[in-house]
């Protein structure tokens, strides 16, 4: 029995059997107040902490401690030059002068400002002075985007000689270019202009109409949108289809998703959530693709359909999904997000408990993996496979076994990180495979990153065609981007081409319009 002062002088008992459970509920309530505390550390920490995961001084020092290596800790201005050697670029200087800013093909607009000829009598002769000499005051003008009509006169022709003595009058009319859309005073530029503003600059139909409506253009967004969907469907959608059958050619893709909501799909309320799904090609390639497909759910089928006819390896993060593909579909895990649960682990702890921790010691060994990765980032893919198997390899095997030899709370931040470890590792390991892997799955998810920003603005789509018209446009303008051509000008080139190849029954027209096989005019202007 035991006892506990309940006044000054009066004392009551308890069990053996009430105090162990008294000391049992108090340690579960620790264990539930440290969770919560790490969740609240986590919490603030995503909302005004800097996000970045770049090495701390107690992760460097960490690395040095597992790794005993001195360029882990040498501060940053003392490091050895490394003699890593990399391919040769220019970089223009940036400048606040005008001609630095500009390109050089940029249009100039002369303005010419002078003296009338009765104001410039000499005062002390008479005489009208002459023009000796000139300053030159360079601006740069910006215009709002402005509309014009183009009026495309067709001419046609008569014999006179026939028409006068013949019986029938021979005539010929000047071929006519067909329209982008057949009955409507479209153009390929105010679609593409229209298309750009939406899908790259995130501006929605709405406000594009407010703005051509306080400049006098009275066109509805209901126009707008009628111009997107009949000029994906009929001219983007074909060049979509090649990209993708290119795309499934590779050996090494990209993948991911995200959320979406359609307003009308069928079957689902308006507020249920349907999927974006982005396939891109990897970093070793001659033409990048980045292809958007829209999807009313996650299930893993999506991706084995869209991926029907590919033999490689697949990046992709620890969705379950993906690892219920063909057994041709090698999928090769993210570096990048375990890292980062090791990292959401190291901030979930007090400050003062952080240095020496185990989580900080997971982090470390992923870091080691990316410096490692830094430093072979220029080599080719052979060198860079054997690397990885002298350098990469024993980094990865001395985590698996660190990992195996500690324990932590499954719903714990250490817990998470530790459990991703070990089910996420037969598909980590992969990266090792060949040296046109990557190590994280970051080209997906900066590919994808441009449909999340333009998410927050449009928020959601109206209905399944229109997703799906959304997808191939975003396809089309990221692809643009990945191959350096300027979207506007891709897809003016691709609108005015299409209609011309398509009414000559030109087979398939589709592949002259892919980003490789386009005129020089489509570059971007980058200085």
């Amino acid at each position: 029995m035991f006892t506990k002062t309940v006044g000054k002088d009066e004392r009551s008992f308890i069990s053996r059997e009430e105090y162990d459970a008294l000391l049992a509920e108090n340690a579960e309530l620790n264990k539930k107040l440290d969770y919560l505390m790490g969740q609240l550390r986590l919490l603030k920490q995503k909302t005004f902490g800097v996000s970045s995961e770049q090495a701390t001084e107690q992760l460097v020092g960490q690395l040095s401690l597992l790794f005993n290596e001195a360029e882990a800790w040498t501060p940053k201005e003392e490091q050895p030059t490394k003699s890593t050697t990399v391919s040769a670029h220019t970089r223009k200087k940036r400048s606040s002068n005008l001609d630095g800013v500009l390109p050089e093909n940029i249009s100039v607009e002369v303005v010419e400002h002078g003296i009338p000829e009765g104001e410039r009598v000499c005062d002390a002769c008479g005489t009208v002075m002459e023009r000796i000499g000139k300053e030159t005051v360079r601006t740069l003008v910006l215009r709002p985007a402005t509309a014009t009509i183009r009026e495309d006169v067709y001419y046609t022709y008569a014999c006179p000689e026939c028409k006068t003595d013949a019986a029938e009058t021979p005539v010929r009319k000047t071929g006519r270019v067909p329209s982008v859309i057949p009955g409507s005073f479209a153009s390929p530029e105010a679609i593409a202009h229209i298309m750009v503003q939406k899908f790259v600059m995130a501006s929605p139909l709405y406000r594009q109409e407010q703005e051509l409506n306080r400049s006098g253009i009275q066109l509805s967004r209901q126009t707008m949108s009628n111009w997107i969907l009949r000029a994906s469907d009929d001219w983007l959608m074909p060049v979509y289809e090649e990209m993708h059958r290119r795309l499934v050619r590779e050996d090494v893709l990209h993948a991911d998703e995200t959320t979406l909501q359609v307003l009308k799909e069928p079957g689902k309320s308006a507020q249920s959530k349907s999927y974006m799904w982005l396939y891109r090609t990897g970093a070793h390639t001659s033409y990048p693709m980045v292809l958007y497909e829209y999807r009313p759910d996650r299930k893993a089928g999506n991706a084995e359909r869209f991926l029907k006819g590919f033999s490689g390896w697949l990046h992709a993060d620890g969705y379950p999904g993906y690892h219920s593909l063909p057994e041709h579909i090698r999928v090769v895990g993210c570096w990048v997000h375990l890292r980062r649960k090791f990292d959401e682990a190291v901030k979930s702890l007090p400050q003062k408990d952080q240095p020496g921790s185990a989580a900080l010691q997971g982090q470390a060994y992923c870091s080691k993996l990316f410096f490692i990765e830094q430093e072979m980032r220029d080599l080719p893919p052979k060198e860079r496979y054997e690397q990885r198997l002298q350098r990469s390899k024993p980094v990865m095997d001395a985590l698996l076994a660190w990992a195996s030899t500690n324990r932590a709370a499954p719903k714990s931040a250490l817990g998470k990180a530790l459990y991703y470890l070990e089910e996420q590792w037969p598909y980590l390991i992969r990266a090792l495979e060949d040296g046109r892997l990557e190590l994280s799955n970051n080209l997906a998810e900066r590919s994808i990153k441009p449909f999340v920003i333009g998410r927050k603005n449009f928020l959601f789509a109206n209905t399944p065609r229109g997703a799906q018209s959304s997808a191939v446009i975003f396809s089309m303008i990221e692809t643009a981007k990945a191959n350096g051509l300027d979207p506007y000008r891709y897809l003016v080139y691709i609108l005015t081409k299409a209609p011309v190849l398509a009414a000559a029954h030109e087979p398939d027209w589709a592949v002259g319009l892919l980003p490789e096989n386009v005129s020089k005019a489509c570059l971007a202007l980058q200085n």
